[in-house]
């Protein structure tokens, strides 16, 4: 399959449980509404796809709803099945995305050595 075709899908899984998310089509009450997809990673045979999860919140309520989507996930390729309409559906697996609290804590560090840096 091309690049682009994989990207395409990649942007379709993203889409389609990110509208599963923010609807409340996942019964869990585990799962945050504020937890959005920040990255899909497509296998080269397109077999699995690893779906990345970032939220605003602290990584225990992250770790929780990423544990609720895992739990759900044959409901939720069940879901992908019919909103792709390819041959084949993806195993889908979640993975917490920690990229977010990462910047802010690199953004923290970085404010603290200039104000530091102000007072010498």
């Amino acid at each position: 399959m091309s690049e682009w075709a994989s990207k395409r899908i990649e942007a379709k899984i993203a889409e389609a449980i990110g509208t599963l998310i923010v609807t409340g089509e996942i019964k869990n009450a585990h799962l945050s509404t504020l937890c959005s997809v920040s990255r899909v990673d497509l296998s080269p045979d397109n077999a699995y796809a690893t779906i990345y999860i970032s939220s605003p919140l602290d990584e225990g309520e992250l770790a929780k709803s990423v544990e609720a989507l895992s739990r759900a996930s044959s409901f939720i390729q069940k879901r992908l099945g019919s909103f792709l309409k390819t041959r084949y559906t993806p195993k889908v697996r979640f993975k917490a995305d920690t990229s977010l609290s990462e910047g802010q804590r690199i953004n923290a560090l970085i404010d603290q050595l200039n104000i530091d840096g102000n007072e010498s």
